[in-house]
């Protein structure tokens, strides 16, 4: 092997194997199948809403133009036959009816709320109906695939929650610099590249992450961004040390190590991981020492990076050492802060929680919200799941031989997986976003925009757009 392996994407092959048996368990007579997707609800304390992000991606990733070929047709049928041990089961017919018919273009309409904007829980966010009657069976067989938007719904929707309390104890400690590279924007960095299970889900949550904020260090979001919402350049970083970079120079050699970092970048921010033996003495006797004239006449910023110890505690000892040697002036709110040469960033063990109850402790202590930063991995991007947001897909409406049948489910074992009824419409009334159901809604005051149909991409949302939008609340 010399190369590596391409992975040519197959949509016939895109969703549970378990649905291509479904053409022949609706009604007969079945003409369109309608679904929609929402989220049912979160349990995490104060997560009322969600911030609509990701199915642009996976529209222009995996369904525009002609993606049903005779070819994928064949491909297709012989895993199913032997995944199945029946070569019968496959509905052939179906996908060459699309290939030869439809110009190997997926007949469905999809109607979404705009990306970015953030909407209540158990709340329409798209529907998604068949055009072409003979392919009823094409709307729940795209199901699998699409439901994935949960994914940078659900970080785009954590990270935005982040942005929030980050914002508010700003505000709270007197911060008086907004625009970039002040205020929020670089406030929570984008560590997660390694932490999550794959290339895309990196991409995806990564940009996801970038709605709501600048900094990050995972590049293939940065791609993402710029190949699917047409940002040239979404994140920002800066160079930074790890570990390796400075224990190599060992134990004796550390502030050497150090002092090579504000060498080598004479300019601008620059963040070194400050806790490889003692992250004490490093602030106290290196950076608030030896080191302390080369950062105060340093043209930019020194960015200290404890990352071991005890939450919230750690970073009030790191502050407390760092001003105990470079002193501290006080905001319009009387809140202490370091001057503008020395910042600190924490990012071991950084999720939603952890980084309100450092700023909660922080205020308290008299410490303004604007001398830290935040880094956050695998809580940002990895620790979540579907259910996170109750994130469902269900049809709620069909059309079998010519009559219109309102569809819901409603098991008696779980109240809170009842379904929508009917076909749905997203209003603004009196200030509120209100889902109507059984078709009881006003089209002219529908929110749902038609995004995709048949093939073609009908809105091509822009990225700057899209962080306009999401700052509602801000």
């Amino acid at each position: 092997m010399s190369s590596p392996i391409a992975w040519t994407e197959n949509i016939v092959l895109m969703s549970d194997s378990y649905k291509i048996s479904h053409y022949k368990q609706y009604p007969q007579g079945t003409e369109y199948v309608y679904s929609y997707f929402e989220s049912r609800g979160c349990d995490n304390a104060g997560w009322d809403s969600v911030c609509f992000f990701g199915l642009q991606y996976f529209l222009k990733r995996y369904m525009v133009g002609e993606v049903v070929t005779q070819e994928k047709i064949e491909e297709a049928a012989e895993l199913y036959a032997a995944h199945f041990s029946d070569d019968k089961m496959f509905f052939r017919e179906g996908w060459e009816h699309i290939a030869k018919n439809c110009g190997g273009k997926l007949p469905v309409e999809i109607k979404c709320v705009p990306e970015g904007m953030v909407i209540p829980n158990k709340t329409v966010l798209f529907t998604m109906v068949n055009t072409d009657p003979k392919c009823y069976w094409l709307t729940n067989f795209l199901e699998t695939l699409l439901v994935q938007v949960w994914y940078p719904m659900t970080v785009c929707t954590n990270s935005r929650f982040q942005k929030l309390s980050i914002y508010e104890y700003m505000k709270k400690t007197g911060n008086t610099q907004w625009a970039p590279p002040n205020g929020v924007g670089f406030k929570l960095h984008d560590f997660g590249f390694r932490g999550v299970s794959s290339v895309e889900s990196a991409a995806t949550g990564g940009v996801a992450h970038l709605v709501n904020f600048l900094g990050t260090d995972t590049m293939s979001a940065v791609v993402c961004a710029r190949e699917f919402y047409g940002e040239p350049t979404a994140g920002f970083s800066i160079p930074a040390s790890e570990h390796s970079t400075i224990t190599s120079w060992g134990r004796e050699g550390e502030c050497n190590a150090m002092k090579n970092m504000l060498e080598k970048y004479p300019k601008g921010i620059v963040a070194c991981v400050s806790d490889s033996y003692n992250i004490f003495k490093a602030c106290e006797d290196y950076w608030g020492g030896e080191l302390k004239s080369m950062i105060e006449q340093r043209e930019g910023m020194l960015v200290v990076r404890p990352d071991s110890g005890e939450l919230p505690d750690i970073v009030l000892q790191v502050l407390e050492k760092l001003e105990g040697r470079f002193g501290s002036t006080k905001t319009p709110t009387g809140h202490k802060l370091l001057p503008p040469c020395i910042r600190v960033i924490q990012g071991d063990g950084i999720d939603i929680k952890s980084l309100d109850m450092i700023l909660k402790a922080m205020t308290d202590k008299g410490w303004a919200a604007d001398n830290l930063a935040f880094g956050s991995g695998g809580a940002l991007l990895q620790k979540l799941h579907r259910d996170t947001q109750k994130v469902a897909f269900k049809c709620s409406f069909a059309v079998v031989n010519g009559e219109g049948v309102d569809v819901v489910k409603d098991p008696i074992t779980d109240p809170g997986k009842k379904s929508k009824k009917g076909r749905l419409t997203l209003e603004l009334q009196d200030g509120k976003w209100v889902t109507t159901v059984e078709g009881q809604g006003d089209a002219s005051k529908d929110q749902l925009v038609t995004v995709f149909k048949d093939g073609v991409l009908l809105v091509d949302a822009k990225f700057a757009t899209i962080r306009e939008r999401s700052n509602c609340g801000l």
